[in-house]
């Protein structure tokens, strides 16, 4: 702080002044060293998964000698084999999913927007800030929804289909643009709540909030049964949804009622809150189990792979300290520890949100909440509906 009133400047200026220069490096940057920073950083671990992962393709590389991209549908028949080969040159490869690098710099992102976001809504009157957290949890589940409607326009390409929204278009339901997507829309739904509320048609701006996310909700579910009535390649197994849902409920309930008796004062702070923070990341940790251990097993779906490094890492894990996916002969799978991970951290997140930071700190604990629940809840959305319609 004392930066910015040495120069005068409110947060919100700086915040933009910032997010300004960061572009304009990044941008300068790019077209001064073109081949290092945009095909070998910004593409290759950025735009390029986000397009392999639009066109259904297992990776897309750049030759640099030739400039030009190709896909794995097109000359680069194996995308390793096509790295080592000396015909190719130079080739920086792009697979969808996330890596390490990715990963780093989509947390640093976040962390900047979020601050951004709370200089936003820190001239926002969010009062009753529970009430204004209950009604952002179905634009949670709409993410993933909708993120699961742009997995069904990939099972498309694969029947060789048109879909209905194709590449660069579908780019947008692809992590992270998404992210702003529905931030779009939450901040449209809020600015139309606000002014229902300010000229007496609805008593306050959460109910209506919370009624245009379900409407949304329900839109992008509704055309997923749509796609499952009408073509081959999206099949519902309802069950599944069942189990999910079931199994990361009764164990988010669990968890809270035995915080709830050990540790009161951990649940005093946040109260059902914190409910729904244990019961979203138990959606991504079920879901994350049944795709990776049982779907093929049980439904023979086919293998569904985890798309991030820390999965890999978990499953990778457990099947070396367990010898395999069996335990005393016995088929347990090996993705079972995330899901107890996915349990256990959102209870120790929950240990800092206590009554004094809630009082002293609304507006940001919120934020931080919000935050700890859509990277949950998002992804374990997705995951779950995928699986559940067979895509």
């Amino acid at each position: 702080m004392d930066l910015l009133d040495r120069f005068n400047l409110r947060p919100e200026t700086a915040w933009v002044v910032t997010f300004v220069t960061g572009v304009v490096v990044l941008a300068g940057a790019s077209l001064a060293f073109t081949q290092r920073v945009f095909w070998g950083f910004l593409w290759q671990y950025f735009w390029g998964p986000i397009r392999a992962d639009a066109n259904g393709e297992a990776c897309v590389g750049y030759v640099v000698e030739q400039d030009t991209v190709l896909s794995e549908s097109g000359a680069l028949t194996s995308c390793r084999e096509a790295a080592l080969a000396p015909e190719f040159g130079t080739v920086y490869l792009a697979e969808p999913g996330y890596t390490v690098v990715s990963t780093v710099g989509y947390i640093s992102v976040l962390t900047f927007m979020l601050a951004g976001v709370y200089l936003l809504i820190d001239r926002i009157n969010l009062q009753p800030y529970p009430r204004f957290f209950f009604a952002l949890v179905p634009f949670m589940l709409f993410g993933g929804v909708l993120r699961t409607v742009e997995d069904a326009f990939v099972a498309a390409l694969d029947q060789g289909i048109t879909p209905a929204v194709e590449y660069p278009a579908s780019a947008l339901l692809i992590s992270p643009v998404i992210y702003f997507v529905v931030f779009a829309v939450v901040i449209a739904a809020l600015a139309g709540g606000k002014w229902l509320a300010r000229s007496g048609r609805t008593t306050t701006f959460y109910y209506p909030l919370g009624v245009a996310g379900g409407v949304v909700l329900a839109g992008a579910f509704g055309y997923l049964l749509v796609l499952a009535a009408t073509t081959e390649y999206v099949t519902l197994h309802a069950d599944i949804l069942a189990i999910v849902l079931g199994v990361a409920t009764a164990a988010a309930v669990g968890a809270y009622l035995a915080v709830d008796r050990t540790r009161p004062v951990i649940n005093a702070g946040t109260g059902l809150m914190g409910l729904v923070v244990i019961w979203g990341h138990a959606i991504d940790g079920a879901a994350n189990v049944l795709a990776n251990d049982w779907v093929d097993e049980i439904w023979s779906l086919g293998e569904y792979t985890p798309k991030h490094p820390f999965n890999e890492f978990i499953i990778n894990t457990t099947t070396t300290l367990q010898g395999g996916q069996n335990v005393a002969g016995v088929y347990v799978g090996e993705a079972w520890p995330f899901f107890l991970l996915k349990i256990a951290v959102p209870v120790a997140f929950l240990t800092v949100f206590d009554e004094q930071f809630l009082d002293e700190s609304p507006r940001y604990a919120i934020l931080l909440l919000t935050a700890i629940v859509a990277v949950g809840l998002g992804p374990g959305t997705r995951d779950m509906v995928r699986i559940a319609f067979g895509i």
